[in-house]
């Protein structure tokens, strides 16, 4: 009984800290760990946005290259914080892609559609001021163009390039800039770069930059390096996608340490907002898009749908929780009270670790959820039925218990492993074939089963262990109080 006082104590711990993490939706900072613990709803839930992209007309691609811009664009809306975006192909040449929480036209463009070629530029026998803004013609834009081009097929003239106002879904064309009628020279591409992230400067924090740090023997980081140590006191333009973002003075201490090969890194400044610093961050850190992508549909989801869905799915929830409740109560009597005690804590501990990973709740997952209730009750009665065996043959009630939890281990364990693996291939089908559905019922059907060999096994066995230790010479006067 020892043994089985310390899991009572364990117990109570993990109920208490379940209890009050579902109940509530603390900051956690304890031990590096340092998040908000709070419910994340899926698209089908709190709305969002969905846009389609295409590849633009005339590029040449493949499957791979389809592929790859896929695996970027996730990476980068995933590197904004958005939980749970669906990235997957349709068609040949097309992506879809869903960002749930995010409504804002603007930030759902600006993160995934731009190709994030960064470009660091020779400004440094520039005169005129440029605006922020401006569209230029830089060697690496040419070089890529020319390296897209059918072949035999004659490049365009440098008069010819262009680039697409602001407004993404009704592009227009306004030319780019030239330097003495030729392209502006282009040091290193954010190729060279090993990571980014947004931050902001100052006392009060206002004003947002991008810090990056440089890949060693990346794509022409020498060339970088020289051209940083050589130009003290004069400006280096900063261009994405065409775009002129800023063309900062290279400070004479960041030369002196380009000089010295001490130069890990540096800053990208600018009129950024937080979602422009985080965007082009993201943009930077998780790679340049393979081939352009035209943005061709945009709708925003309403949530309205989703309540009501929630709404009806709570509802059958509680009521299903409650006949099981009430069933095992009826049906096993003492054994039916350690069952209930255990169902409630297996449904405290999942929902605190939903809150707590976070996992994304949708309509199929919470429907693996309900599912996985079912399966911690399965174990219960397989336990209790092996238990009343016992009983009849007039073994105690601890030897009862005992030989109940025992001979019923071997059927828990296998049926439960059995469904985990097909958690596990259902979770893996969904992540390849981009059926985020599939994946979010497969992990909260998966988790239940994990949890259930916890709460079904160690914690109705404890909570029965107690009973019969509290209540023990009741419990030999009526036998009917053990379901028997």
């Amino acid at each position: 009984m020892r043994a089985y006082r310390l899991w009572i104590v364990v117990i109570l711990a993990v109920a208490v800290l379940s209890a009050w993490m579902s109940l509530s939706d603390p900051h956690i900072n304890f031990l590096g760990i340092n998040r908000k613990v709070q419910v994340v709803q899926g698209l089908d839930l709190q709305g969002g946005s969905r846009v389609l992209l295409q590849v633009s007309p005339g590029t040449k691609y493949d499957s791979d290259t389809v592929e790859q811009a896929i695996k970027n664009v996730e990476r980068r809306v995933n590197g904004l914080g958005v939980t749970e975006a669906v990235v997957q192909r349709q068609g040949e040449d097309r992506i879809i892609v869903e960002l749930p929480g995010v409504r804002e036209q603007a930030v759902a463009f600006d993160s995934i559609k731009s190709t994030g070629l960064l470009e660091f530029v020779d400004f440094s026998t520039v005169t005129a001021d440029l605006p922020e803004g401006a569209c230029i013609l830089t060697t690496e834009q040419v070089r890529l163009t020319e390296a897209r081009l059918p072949e035999g097929a004659t490049p365009p003239a440098y008069t010819d390039y262009t680039c697409p106002s602001e407004d993404l879904l009704n592009p227009t064309e306004e030319p780019a800039l030239l330097q003495n009628g030729q392209p502006y020279k282009t040091i290193m591409t954010g190729a060279g770069l090993a990571d980014a992230a947004a931050t902001t400067q100052g006392t009060i924090g206002t004003q947002w930059m991008v810090n990056f740090v440089l890949r060693e023997g990346g794509d022409r980081v020498k060339d970088f390096e020289t051209y940083v140590a050589n130009n003290p006191n004069r400006p280096m333009a900063i261009v994405l996608d065409g775009r002129l973002l800023s063309y900062p003075t290279i400070q004479s201490g960041l030369s002196d340490m380009a000089r010295a090969g001490t130069m890990d890194g540096g800053i990208i400044t600018g009129s950024f907002t937080r979602d422009e610093a985080r965007i082009l961050a993201a943009q930077l850190k998780y790679g340049a898009l393979p081939v352009p992508l035209d943005i061709i549909a945009f709708d925003t989801i309403g949530p309205s749908l989703g309540e009501i869905s929630v709404e009806r799915s709570i509802r059958a929830g509680i009521i299903g929780v409650i006949t099981v409740l009430v069933f095992m109560l009826v049906y096993y009597r003492v054994p039916g009270i350690a069952a209930d005690l255990a169902l409630l804590l297996f449904i405290a501990i999942n929902f605190a670790l939903y809150k707590f990973i976070p996992v994304t709740l949708s309509l199929p997952a919470i429907t693996g959820f309900l599912i996985s209730i079912g399966t911690a009750v399965d174990g219960n009665i397989l336990i209790f039925e092996r238990m009343k065996e016992e009983l009849r043959k007039g073994r105690s009630a601890d030897r009862a218990i005992e030989a109940g939890f025992e001979r019923a281990w071997t059927s828990i364990r296998d049926s439960n492993i059995s469904t985990i693996i097909i958690t596990i291939i259902l979770y893996f089908f969904g992540n390849a074939f981009g059926a985020s559905a599939v994946q979010g019922f497969a992990i909260t059907l998966g988790m239940g089963l994990v949890i259930n060999l916890f709460t079904a096994v160690i914690a109705t066995r404890t909570f029965l262990h107690t009973i019969v230790l509290v209540a023990g010479e009741q419990l030999r006067a009526r036998p009917k109080l053990l379901g028997v």
